[in-house]
């Protein structure tokens, strides 16, 4: 049966987009421009629905409507408008208890959507064609698909099972525990000769870097902590020392144990470095066939080192210093550790420990025999290199083997490295006795249960989620038919009963109307968004362009474009996403509302969303975000001169006045900014603090002045006098701002 339906419109191009609608769902619709048109309908039809315009709703069309409620009570009233007027809005509201108001520009789902608000299930929506009403055919259940990992992981549970019964079987526990220590060993000694070539190649870049040579020929310390100290930094080396032709310390830098990577200890004049044999050589001018460069093991005042030492030559090629590089044995036995999940022992030649990852180390340090010793530096056969270790209730095993060094500068006719000491795996012990025959019963037994298990298991799960999740397609297919009365109730506390709500919450969502929905996508201010819905609901709030006294705000980055010639893309935007993230959260304190970003400026305004305020209220807040932008601008270039990054100085300007604030754009895409005369002269303003010498300047308008009233005490203003702008005819009186001495402040 088609609907009968009367449209009460002025504009004939809307009132004919709505009549069109109703024909393509099968209804007869009749525009009625004039209370005489209407009357004329009236008299030969009865009408199901009306489609009223707000702007129409006056004393000359109110017989009409009194006929209408008269004559047939029970047609239903649907309010339309061309743009949001929230007074007219809330009078309909208030007289039409439930009103539905649909909004220009008009569409078909907007029509459906608000006959459905005012009759639950509309015969338009009946005459409608079901689209994809047939659902897709089901190939392999979601039960199937949760079941079948089961059945594919008990499987390979039964699989592994059965191959590791035959590993224990046919291997015993006592030669894979050797074959690990035996490995563990051997990574070792492979992460020592790493870590001495790392070490090498950190005492090449020191004495290959400019000025190095030059200071360490004039004993420039404090040349060489500049130049040295962010390649120790960067390469997180431990110990840095650089020592003139006699083996005197002119800089020994050594990190801080427990410190920042940028913490170190310096001092210098330290005279015991010539008695260490690989100091000496350098010293000496020795070259053997691995070269000038020597490594060593130290036992200083200030710890175990292993240090890596070469000669500093000076463009001439005369040898005007030593350098040594170093890391504590401490350190290299834990690193050690990490990499190979072993407890690591360093040696001395005579097998005394130097250090140890065993917590016991330092109450019971470990010695070794003199014959294991001896056997280690004869190059004995592997099994003979391992001892025991018994340390409180735990066994262990460890593979002792010989400590060389230079190994990078090797050469093929040169020897394997000298032996500076010894190096110790341990492992803990474990053993596993031989299975029985009862013992392999019980394996197939346990893993035969553990099989059906795992298969009844997901055959349960699978039922456990799948019983509500057919609950939820049925609700979605009555949903997808046009039926929103559809609820389904939440079984139990897991993610599928936060499915169910949430399809509820969806549910809910699609009865509130496509209107709110668009409405929360185009807005562009995500702090105002629940503000805005809220407010629309109500009838509050307007996006055509509105006139309103606000305050605007532009900052910007001084010089920025300058800086940004020299560095990557890359780098500026790092700085920049740095610098807003710092920016933003302050303005959003003091209730400001980002209208937007061009490159390094933003666009602010104060006084118009999520509320209207006052032009008092509005300059006080900008003028107070000002102020803290610049701390925050300041507390940010701090952390940047830690860096080494250049400054950044923002030029603020703020300026009071009228300005047009709405959504700008297409009907599909829009953006609520301001726009007006009071924007412009605020970015001439910012752009006028390039004048007024370095650092961070913030300048206002007279008007803002003005505005601020007595709230001005609060702030040190000082004139800056008249200025001209770009595209303004008359001067500008600009002052400065900043913030009041305490005495100052009322």
């Amino acid at each position: 049966m088609s609907l009968q339906a009367l449209i009460l419109h002025p504009e004939s191009a809307n009132a004919t987009l709505l009549k069109n609608y109703f024909h393509d769902f099968g209804d007869e619709a009749f525009i009625a421009t004039s209370p005489a048109e209407a009357e004329k309908f009236l008299s030969s039809t009865e009408p199901e629905l009306v489609v009223v315009d707000i702007h129409q709703f006056d004393d000359t069309w109110q017989p009409v409507i009194d006929t209408i409620h008269s004559k047939y009570p029970s047609a239903k009233l649907l309010f339309s408008t061309n743009y949001p007027d929230p007074a007219r809005e809330k009078q309909i509201k208030q007289q039409f208890e439930n009103a539905v108001i649909i909004y220009a520009p008009f569409t078909r789902t907007g029509l459906e959507q608000a006959i459905l608000e005012l009759e639950g299930r509309s015969p338009i929506l009946d005459s409608i064609p079901p689209q994809n009403a047939t659902p897709p055919k089901v190939r392999i259940p979601v039960r199937m698909k949760i079941t079948l990992p089961y059945l594919i992981l008990a499987l390979f549970l039964a699989i592994g099972a059965g191959y590791v019964l035959s590993q224990v079987v046919l291997d015993t526990i006592e030669e894979r525990f050797t074959n690990q220590l035996i490995e563990a060993g051997k990574l070792a000694n492979d992460w020592l000769i790493n870590e001495e070539d790392r070490l090498l190649g950190t005492e090449r870049l020191v004495v290959n870097t400019r000025g190095v040579a030059n200071a360490v020929a004039t004993e420039d310390a404090e040349s060489l902590r500049e130049i040295v100290l962010p390649i120790a930094v960067n390469y997180q080396e431990e110990a840095i020392e650089i020592l003139n032709n006699r083996g005197i310390s002119i800089i020994s830098m050594r990190h801080k144990p427990g410190g920042n990577l940028e913490e170190y200890s310096f001092s210098r004049g330290d005279n015991q470095f010539p008695q260490w044999s690989f100091v000496n050589a350098v010293l000496q001018q020795k070259i053997d066939e691995q070269g000038d460069k020597f490594a060593g093991i130290a036992t200083a005042p200030w710890g175990n080192y292993l240090y890596v030492a070469g000669p500093i030559y000076d463009s001439d090629g005369n040898r005007v210093g030593v350098v040594l590089v170093g890391k504590t044995l401490k350190t290299i036995a834990r690193q050690i550790r990490q990499d190979t999940l072993a407890q690591v022992s360093l040696y001395d030649l005579n097998g005394h420990a130097l250090v140890s990852t065993f917590e016991a180390f330092e109450s019971k340090p470990v010695t070794l025999e003199p014959q294991l010793v001896a056997d280690v530096l004869s190059n004995a056969s592997s099994e003979s290199l391992i001892h025991p270790i018994q340390l409180g209730s735990i066994r262990y095993s460890e593979l002792v083997g010989p400590f060389q060094i230079r190994h990078s500068l090797q050469v093929p006719s040169a020897p394997q490295g000298d032996t500076a000491g010894l190096v110790g795996t341990a492992l803990a012990e474990t053993f596993l006795v031989h299975p029985s025959q009862v013992t392999r019963l019980q394996v197939f037994l346990l893993t035969a249960f553990a099989l059906a298990l795992i298969v009844l298991m997901g055959f349960y799960l699978a039922n456990r989620i799948t019983r509500p999740l057919l609950d939820v397609v049925d609700a979605s297919s009555k949903v997808a038919n046009g039926n929103l009365d559809v609820q389904v109730k939440p079984a139990g506390d897991d993610e599928v009963a936060i499915l169910a709500h949430s399809f509820n919450e969806m549910v809910l969502g699609l009865r509130e109307g496509s209107i709110y929905r668009d409405l929360l996508g185009r807005t562009v201010s995500p702090e105002v968004r629940e503000e805005l819905r809220q407010e629309f609901a109500s009838g509050t709030v307007n996006l055509a362009g509105q006139e309103v006294v606000a305050t605007v705000l532009v900052s910007d980055i001084r010089g920025f474009t300058t800086l940004a010639e020299t560095e990557t893309p890359t780098t500026i935007m790092s700085w920049l996403n740095e610098f807003f993230e710092e920016m933003v959260p302050v303005v959003s304190h003091h209730g400001g509302i980002i209208s937007k970003f061009e490159g390094d400026a933003i666009l602010a305004f104060f006084g118009i969303l999520p509320r209207p305020l006052s032009a008092q209220e509005s300059a006080y807040r900008a003028c107070k975000t000002a102020l803290a932008l610049m701390e925050t601008v300041s507390a940010l270039n701090e952390r940047r001169a830690k860096r080494h990054e250049p400054q950044l100085d923002m030029g603020i300007g703020i300026n009071t006045g009228p300005v047009t604030a709405g959504a700008l754009g297409s009907t599909d895409r829009l953006q609520y900014t301001i726009i007006g005369d009071t924007v412009n002269t605020t970015a001439r303003l910012e752009s006028l603090t390039r004048q007024f010498g370095e650092g961070n300047i913030a300048v206002i308008s007279q008007h803002t002045l003005f505005a601020l009233r007595e709230l001005r005490h609060e702030f040190n203003i000082e004139s800056l006098g008249v200025h001209n702008v770009k595209g303004k005819m008359e001067q500008l009186l600009v002052f400065q701002l900043q913030a009041a001495q305490p005495e100052e402040v009322r």
